[in-house]
C-alpha cells in the first residue's frame, strides 16, 4: 500500500508539471514548435543521460540476474501483448495510430523518474530493460506499421541514440567502469530532468488542443482502455501464471510491470508526423492517456501488490 500512496503522490507532482506546461500554452509564452524542440531536447541529452546515470551502479551478480530478470520480462511483455494487439486490430477494425498508441507506453519519458522516487535510484537500473526493449521494437515493429514499409529499420535501431547509450552503460556496468565523479554528477542532474520536461511538453501539447474534441472522440476511450487497463491486466496474470512472481524478483518485476501501465508513447506522434500519419489523433490518446493514468496506475500497482 504505501508504494500506490507513494506512486499516487509522484503522478500529482507530474500532473502539476503538466499543469505548468499548459499554462504556458494558454499565455502563449510558448508555441507548439518550441515544444518540439524541448522534445528534442528529452530525446537526445536528457534522456540519454538519465539511462547512462542508470548504469553507475556498483556490479554484482544479484544486480545482474536482476537486470537478466527484468530483459525477460520486458521481452514477454512485448511479445504477449503484440499477439493481443493484432488481435484486437482485427476484432476492433484499429488503425495504424490506435495499434501503435495501444502497444507502445510512455516509459521512456514517465518510468525512470517514477521509479526513482517511489522504489528508489538503486531500482532505476532494471527501468533501462523495458526502455531498451521497447525502443528496438518501435523501430522494428513500430516503425513498419505506421510507415507502411514492409522491411525492418535496423539501420535506425542500431543508430538510436538511446540504445547506444544503453550498450554503453550495460559495457561499463559489467567491466565496473564508473565516469569520473564530477562527470557522474553532470549526467545526473541532467538526467533527473526528464519527468519534469516531459511532462512540461505534454502540457504545452495539452494547451494548443481542443480539449472538447479529445473528450468527444469516442475511439480514444478504447485505445485508452487497452493501453491503460486491459494490457497490464493480461500481463499481470500471465506474470503470476508463471511463477515468475518471486520474493527475490517481486521488486524487479513491478518495475517492468510500471512500464506497461504508462501512457501511450509520445514517440507515436512524432512518428505520425514524419510518416505522414494522423498525428492529431496520435495526440488526442497521448494526452487521454496521460490525464487517466493518474488514476489507473495506482490501482494497478495496487492490483500487483494484492495478487
Amino acid at each position: 500500500m504505501e508504494v500506490s500512496l507513494l506512486l499516487i503522490r509522484q503522478i500529482a507532482e507530474l500532473f502539476f508539471m503538466l499543469l505548468m506546461g499548459f499554462i504556458i500554452a494558454k499565455i502563449r509564452f510558448l508555441s507548439e514548435a518550441d515544444s518540439k524542440v524541448v522534445s528534442k531536447l528529452v530525446l537526445y541529452l536528457v534522456m540519454p543521460c538519465s539511462i547512462l546515470n542508470a548504469f553507475q551502479e556498483s556490479f554484482s551478480k544479484e544486480k545482474l540476474r536482476g537486470l537478466l530478470l527484468a530483459f525477460a520480462a520486458a521481452l514477454l511483455a512485448h511479445l504477449l501483448l503484440m499477439a493481443v494487439n493484432a488481435a484486437c486490430q482485427r476484432l476492433l477494425h484499429m488503425d495504424g495510430v490506435e495499434v501503435c498508441s495501444a502497444y507502445y507506453s510512455n516509459a521512456a519519458n514517465l518510468i525512470i523518474p517514477v521509479v526513482g522516487y517511489v522504489l528508489g535510484g538503486e531500482w532505476v537500473l532494471y527501468s533501462c530493460a523495458y526502455i531498451t526493449v521497447q525502443t528496438a521494437f518501435i523501430w522494428t515493429h513500430g516503425k513498419r506499421i505506421m510507415s507502411g514499409e514492409k522491411g525492418f529499420g535496423w539501420k535506425k535501431v542500431f543508430t538510436n541514440i538511446n540504445l547506444l547509450v544503453t550498450a554503453a552503460g550495460i559495457v561499463m556496468f559489467l567491466g565496473q567502469l564508473r565516469m569520473p565523479a564530477l562527470l557522474r554528477e553532470t549526467v545526473a542532474s541532467v538526467g533527473q530532468m526528464v519527468g519534469p520536461l516531459s511532462m512540461i511538453v505534454t502540457g504545452i501539447l495539452v494547451g494548443y488542443m481542443p480539449l472538447k474534441e479529445v473528450f468527444a472522440t469516442r475511439r480514444v476511450y478504447l485505445v485508452s482502455a487497452l493501453r491503460l487497463l486491459l494490457y497490464p491486466l493480461l500481463f499481470l496474470a500471465v506474470l503470476k501464471c508463471s511463477g515468475m512472481l518471486t520474493p527475490d524478483g517481486d521488486t524487479i518485476l513491478l518495475v517492468s510491470f510500471l512500464a506497461t501501465t504508462a501512457p501511450s508513447a509520445a514517440a507515436i506522434v512524432q512518428m505520425a508526423q514524419v510518416y505522414g500519419g494522423d498525428s492529431a489523433y496520435a495526440s488526442k490518446i497521448n494526452v487521454m492517456t496521460t490525464l487517466l493514468c493518474i488514476l489507473t496506475m495506482p490501482l494497478m500497482v495496487m492490483l500487483y501488490q494484492a495478487w
